[in-house]
């Protein structure tokens, strides 16, 4: 059981809820871990605390996430005190300094700015979107919160001596066939195929991960099967999926529906889990 919870964002399809669901179907032992879909690394932090893994490879290709990640790992401090900044900035001016923020290019930061930067829009911007425009700029707006969490202390520095020994890269999925190793345990949270065309949200950077890109993870998926990996990957209950992993173990977990602009539409609904094992 996890002892801290040291997940610091929060993000689209993040798997907390899911934890409980999943301990069943990891592998029992978990030597050496890669996730090439990081997000809120909910599932690396309970892998972390409950496997304490040798070697560990985690990847984005959200490079402000990443950078995020590095300067979390290496600069805790110096960054609570950037975070410190924005959260009495944050109290005063609220959306005059969230705009100023948000229209910051983050490749003019340092890199601990940028991740500063990245937490601040993060807990501020309605639901805690990351969404970017074709120009590739963060265009959330402001969500509507009366004491947003901007500082979390523990969380970073729980976070920070859990990712110490990890190596943490920005780069697409495909990559990891270079990086991966028979009986590695690899974990898959791709943006999810759409349910319906109306309320699909698959762009977390300015590419979608539509029919395309599921088929082309689906390749990587079986080049890492052959290699004798062990491989876990969630993604929505749905035909398309089904069909693509089928000669695959297909699991059904329950989670809540978070993305949806119309609230009734939300609650609970069954996600896949395949593996390979």
């Amino acid at each position: 059981m996890q002892k801290t919870n040291p997940k610091f964002i929060k993000w689209a399809g993040g798997k907390t809820q899911l934890i409980n669901q999943f301990k069943e179907y990891f592998p029992k032992d978990i030597n050496s871990y890669i996730e090439p879909f990081l997000g809120s690394g909910a599932v690396f932090f309970y892998i972390a605390q409950k496997h304490n893994p040798s070697n560990v490879f985690l990847s984005d290709i959200n490079q402000e996430l990443t950078d995020t990640y590095k300067v979390i790992k290496d600069d805790v401090e110096k960054l609570i005190t950037k975070l410190k900044v924005h959260q009495e900035n944050h109290l005063h001016k609220k959306k005059e300094y969230y705009l100023k923020i948000r229209e910051i290019n983050p490749n003019s930061l340092t890199i601990t700015d940028k991740a500063a930067r990245f937490i601040y829009l993060n807990k501020t911007c309605f639901n805690g979107l990351y969404r970017v425009n074709s120009e590739n700029k963060f265009n959330v707006p402001m969500g509507n919160y009366k004491n947003p969490e901007i500082i979390q202390e523990e969380k970073l520095k729980c976070a920070s001596k859990l990712l110490k020994n990890t190596t943490i890269k920005a780069t697409s999925f495909e990559n990891i066939l270079d990086v991966a190793k028979k009986n590695d345990f690899i974990y898959f949270d791709p943006p999810y195929y759409p349910l319906d065309s109306k309320n699909s949200f698959t762009s977390y950077t300015k590419n979608n991960f539509l029919e395309k890109e599921q088929k082309l993870l689906k390749k990587v998926f079986e080049k890492l099967d052959k290699k004798g990996c062990l491989l876990m990957l969630s993604n929505s209950n749905t035909t398309f999926i089904k069909d693509l992993y089928k000669e695959y173990k297909i699991n059904l977990v329950e989670a809540n529906r978070m993305i949806n602009c119309n609230g009734k539409d939300r609650g609970k609904i069954k996600e896949v889990l395949v593996t390979n094992y």
